[in-house]
């Protein structure tokens, strides 16, 4: 029989640390307290390797945003953050990045119940990164300065002129369920570092370590009010926040179809925006690759985190001399990537988050069909009782017209075509209305950096893909996005630039 069809799919029992985190009084977190919303609303938690329902968490109503964001307001009005030395912050920061890691285990079992990803994928990206983006933007907080400029048009000793950096302010920010604590912190630190204060809303679909993080908050040292965690409904609770009068600035992982509309509810008080919005990746192979370590490379541009990454691979463009043996090569990694729980010590790909997004993945595989589209790997869900599983899946014989290679996907769904120079497909990486990631696997150094030039896109990988570092800024051309997280660029989108010119 298939190996894909002959593994047990049955979810492993939770730890008692797992067990405890999700049987805890749904409350939401304001003002380092946990408090009670003001109605009863809730929201399932659920486990998508199984489907069944574990938790509840609170769907955060209109006065629970604004109680919320008066938290943030208060405390980033009185300089109880933004005035402590850059040392304070730095180690307060840092605390709660060695509890985040003395809970590494704990956490990455949380996401997985959550997500459906591999425990073990979890605890070595997820779980990590999130440590490594606290870390990393802990040093940031004594380093923002200014410059001291000498005007072009006055003669010199007449002013004294600098400029200075200073926080933005309340801070909105709403982030997705592919990454949730990575995603979480990668928000967070750029802006604990700036000295703003923050209202945080992880997506409906997965709450839990957003929550278990705030657990850390007040303990890590943080002053009342300065990392506010609630739970809700984007189209409610985040509606609220985006709108909020008292909020400065909003930052939004997800969607682009979402992402454009949270800028245009920005644009009424002209909050400052960021946006990491959606992608459809181009992965160019060249002829001269070696097809046994380049295939299951480009395998796992897509088919890791079940596809469901922003910058997947998912547009395959490899040389026609090429292009049978690197679907050969991806359609052999099929046992490696085949859909397992997410507690299930041999899984590398888990569920997709939810049946809605299931039945979307299903959806975009047979219009695919439906146009023309040949299957080369995958194409189907294993037949599992609950649980929302998709096969990795290959479509050849597309056509720049489908919706699979137009649209994206968000899931392990890649679609294949040759091509023949390097005018042709640069042409055809560029032919959508993304630009987040790219992928070039060539030999030819100088053949790289051609590509590399001529792809738009925010990010352009060579011979890897999806490697991200939070030293290096990240955000997306064309409708990807709008500014740049991580870096120094990260922690700017979180400041202001006041001039100060003063007359001698």
């Amino acid at each position: 029989m298939n190996a894909v069809t002959t593994i047990s799919r049955e979810q492993k029992p939770y730890s008692e640390a797992a067990k405890a985190a999700l049987a805890r009084k749904p409350a939401l977190f304001i003002n380092n307290e946990w408090v009670t919303s003001n109605h009863g609303a809730l929201l399932e938690v659920e486990d998508p390797s199984n489907g069944k329902i574990v938790s509840h968490v609170v769907d955060a109503s209109d006065k629970d945003v604004d109680r919320a964001v008066a938290a943030a307001r208060a405390a980033f009005d009185d300089g109880r953050w933004s005035n402590l030395p850059p040392m304070v912050r730095e180690r307060t920061m840092h605390r709660l990045a060695d509890l985040l890691e003395a809970h590494s285990d704990e956490f990455a079992e949380l996401e997985a119940i959550d997500n459906g990803k591999p425990k073990g994928m979890a605890g070595a990206v997820d779980i990590p990164g999130a440590i490594s983006q606290i870390r990393f933007m802990a040093g940031w907080a004594s380093k923002v300065a200014g410059d001291t400029t000498q005007p072009y048009t006055m003669p010199n000793g007449m002013v004294f002129s600098y400029t200075v950096k200073e926080p933005v302010g309340v801070c909105a920010q709403i982030v997705p369920w592919n990454f949730p604590l990575l995603m979480a912190c990668l928000k967070i630190a750029p802006a604990l570092a700036a000295g703003c204060t923050i209202v945080l809303k992880p997506a409906e679909q997965t709450s839990l370590t957003a929550l278990r993080l705030a657990d850390f908050v007040a303990e890590a040292g943080f002053p009342a009010g300065v990392l506010n965690i609630i739970t809700g409904n984007g189209h409610t609770a985040g509606d609220r926040m985006v709108k909020h009068p008292d909020v400065d600035k909003v930052a939004f992982t997800g969607s682009t179809e979402i992402g454009k509309l949270i800028n245009r509810n920005a644009t009424d008080t002209l909050k400052r925006v960021t946006l990491e919005l959606g992608g459809k990746s181009p992965v160019v192979v060249m002829p001269d690759v070696d097809v046994a370590s380049t295939a299951p490379g480009v395998a796992g541009a897509i088919f890791f985190n079940a596809g469901q990454v922003c910058v997947a691979g998912s547009r395959l463009y490899a040389h026609k001399s090429v292009f049978d043996k690197v679907v050969e090569g991806m359609a052999e990694t099929a046992p490696f990537w085949a859909p397992r729980p997410s507690l299930d010590p041999d899984a590398h790909m888990g569920a997709i988050i939810s049946k809605e997004q299931h039945e979307k993945v299903m959806g975009y595989i047979e219009a695919g069909k439906r146009d023309g589209a040949s299957v080369a790997m995958g194409g189907d869900a294993p037949s599992v009782d609950g649980g929302y599983y998709v096969n990795p899946t290959i479509l050849v014989d597309v056509n720049p017209q489908m919706s699979v290679v137009r649209e994206e996907i968000f899931g392990p769904v890649v679609v294949a075509q040759r091509f023949d120079d390097l005018d042709e497909v640069a042409k055809a990486a560029n032919d959508t209305c993304f630009g987040l990631g790219a992928g070039i696997w060539t030999k030819d150094v100088a053949a790289m950096h051609k590509m590399a030039a001529r792809i738009k896109s925010g990010t352009v990988w060579g011979n890897c893909h999806a490697l991200i570092d939070t030293a290096l800024p990240f955000g997306g051309y064309k409708e990807s996005g709008l500014g740049r997280e991580q870096g120094r660029q990260g922690v700017e989108a979180y400041l202001e630039t006041k001039t100060v010119i003063i007359q001698l």
